[in-house]
């Protein structure tokens, strides 16, 4: 019989980050879930030692039933460091182990050892310098998963937006905005607010591309010709979709009071908003995929590694999310 605690895979991300830092602070207070981190014990227990924090470290065994996890404690797989870390100096030797560890965790959720991934933040640039192409954890979830359309959603408390394009330059953005991919992003953010969010009837503002939203052609025609069509035919399907609304308005109180998310047409159209309202408290969702995975909304920091002075706000966010969104899809 599965055992009613879900088992939550947590990666710790950039070791010489603040990744750990925040990984540890989990251990502040209980969680109705079993935690797993998957990580180096070793990098976990020194970093430990130099915040000056006394947890314990138990070894994973994939065997025993799924606990809530207790203050104080914390469960670490046995993925090893390529090299010894240090604070604050990326190492593009400890690429292989970043991979691993993301590696280990999707395979475990895809299997159903874990119902959930949340991940602590990650170094693009000195994974590439590695020699591992890597554009962000979307990308490389979805290439795992064999998923053909990841969505990028952000949430801030109610506050829900979504992406129609993610990391894309800005120049390429018109040319990849399709009725078809409008609507196949619609229908996969209408299924993950229903499935994860409980939401029976979601009702999605959809932005449009150009300032006010086009001006009646004046400003551009992708909201005639592409946009408008498109979430027609999302309409008539029985879909609930508002606009295409103008991104300087759509974020009022009056229109975000009838409406569950907000789907935005590239990423700095929806994301400073939301994350001017919510930074260090947002969570990033990856819908679209196969697996739940919730994230912080935060870089590596690495500035702040081992000072003690890293918040985990986002990752109780992100963890928070992932335990009710695997409650909520659970049978």
């Amino acid at each position: 019989m599965q055992s009613l605690v879900p088992r939550i895979a947590i990666t710790a991300g950039e070791p010489s980050g603040i990744g750990p830092d925040i990984v540890i602070d989990l251990a502040e207070r209980g969680w109705p879930a079993e935690l797993v981190v998957i990580a180096d014990p070793n990098l976990i227990a020194d970093r430990a030692l130099q915040l000056g924090k006394h947890i314990e470290i138990h070894p994973y065994d994939v065997q025993a039933p799924a606990a809530a996890n207790q203050p104080g404690r914390l469960i670490v797989t046995g993925e090893p460091l390529g090299t010894a870390c240090a604070t604050s100096r990326l190492d593009p030797t400890n690429a292989e182990y970043v991979i691993a560890t993301l590696k280990r965790a999707c395979a475990g959720c895809q299997s159903g050892e874990f119902m959930a991934m949340v991940t602590a933040p990650v170094n693009k640039g000195v994974i590439n310098d590695a020699g591992i192409p890597f554009s962000g954890h979307t990308e490389f979830l979805a290439e795992q998963t064999s998923a053909t359309q990841p969505v990028m959603l952000l949430v801030a408390d109610t506050l829900r937006v979504a992406l129609m394009t993610t990391h894309l330059a800005l120049k390429d953005v018109p040319a990849a905005i399709t009725g078809e991919l409008i609507q196949r992003v619609f229908k996969l953010l209408h299924l993950g607010l229903v499935s994860y969010f409980g939401i029976e009837s979601p009702r999605i503002i959809v932005l449009g591309l150009n300032p006010h939203a086009g001006e009646a052609g004046y400003l551009g025609q992708e909201e005639i010709n592409i946009i408008e069509p498109a979430l027609t035919k999302l309409a008539t399907a029985g879909y609930q979709p508002i606009g295409p609304l103008p991104a300087d308005t759509a974020f009022t109180l009056t229109h975000l009071s009838r409406a569950d998310a907000v789907l935005a047409m590239y990423h700095d159209q929806g994301l400073p908003v939301l994350k001017n309202n919510g930074f260090g408290k947002a969570v990033n969702v990856t819908l679209g995929l196969p697996i739940i995975r919730t994230s912080v909304d935060h870089g590596t920091a690495l500035d702040l590694a081992g000072t003690g002075l890293a918040k985990p706000d986002s990752l109780y966010a992100a963890l928070s999310l992932a335990i009710e969104m695997a409650s909520n899809s659970s049978p």
